[in-house]
């Protein structure tokens, strides 16, 4: 494996399962930041905002701070602000995601009539009557975003619960409107703040992820090399099956040199 300037990491399943760390990580990356590598970490996921983050990687040995973290809510929250500033948002998502909307000056709304765009995201605690209103939004001609496509988030013991890609399908079914813009990985919107934020050039980094269709998908898009661990979602016969072609197939990060 080559060195690189910069490596782009996901977090579940690949520095961490759940609340364990996944063996060496920690000494993966100190490794590469001795050597003066720079490293940034991405995430789909959208229930915990960067600085939930950066707490977490440092208990689990990876020092950390929020401007480590680039996440779903973060690219949403500047994507929406700056590309479709005055809009009024309908947001199918948690506290974290959507005060992190907030706080980047976008108008929430929780009024079917009112709705400009629609937000989906992953919300453990999505209801009917939030379902339903989401459905009639879409229906009387709101636009439809989401922060992320994972149909599915693992968790601790091989185990995995439904993520945002299965609120999307459920919408798609139910009124037949497609999806217009996906933020979080593989979409080149969280891709481009990423490569900003560590100040390199795609060419210069790796990425470095469990999921073919956004980790590895978001690095061959963009012209990153990439990196497939095997620990989280994605197994051998997956990749088999798959046309996507990492640039390296390794059994975790511990592999990376």
């Amino acid at each position: 494996m080559r060195h690189y300037a910069g490596y782009l990491f996901d977090l579940d399943g690949t520095i961490y399962l759940g609340d364990e760390l996944i063996p060496d990580a920690d000494r993966t990356v100190a490794k590469l930041r001795e050597r003066g590598a720079r490293v940034q970490f991405l995430s789909n996921k959208p229930i915990a905002r960067r600085e939930n983050y950066a707490v977490k990687l440092t208990k689990l040995g990876i020092p950390c701070t929020p401007d480590d973290v680039v996440n779903s809510p973060l690219a949403s929250a500047r994507y929406l602000a700056s590309e479709h500033p005055g809009k009024r948002v309908m947001v199918m998502g948690e506290a974290p995601l959507q005060q992190e909307l907030l706080d980047a000056g976008v108008e929430l709304t929780d009024r079917v009539e009112d709705t400009d765009i629609l937000l989906v995201s992953w919300d453990r605690d999505v209801t009917w009557v939030q379902m339903e209103a989401a459905h009639q939004a879409l229906r009387q001609g709101a636009r439809f975003f989401a922060t992320n496509p994972d149909t599915v988030c693992p968790v601790e013991g091989g185990r995995t619960v439904p993520d945002a890609g299965a609120m999307i399908a459920y919408l798609q079914a139910s009124t037949d409107c497609m999806l217009e813009v996906m933020i979080g990985k593989p979409s080149p919107i969280i891709t481009e703040m990423a490569l900003a934020r560590i100040g390199l050039t795609a060419d210069q980094c790796l990425m470095i992820g469990d999921r073919l269709g956004t980790d590895i998908a978001m690095g061959e898009t963009a012209g990153l090399d990439t990196a497939l661990v095997l620990t989280g979602v994605t197994n051998r016969d997956d990749l088999e099956r798959s046309s996507a072609k990492p640039t390296y197939v390794l059994e975790s990060v511990a592999e990376i040199s």
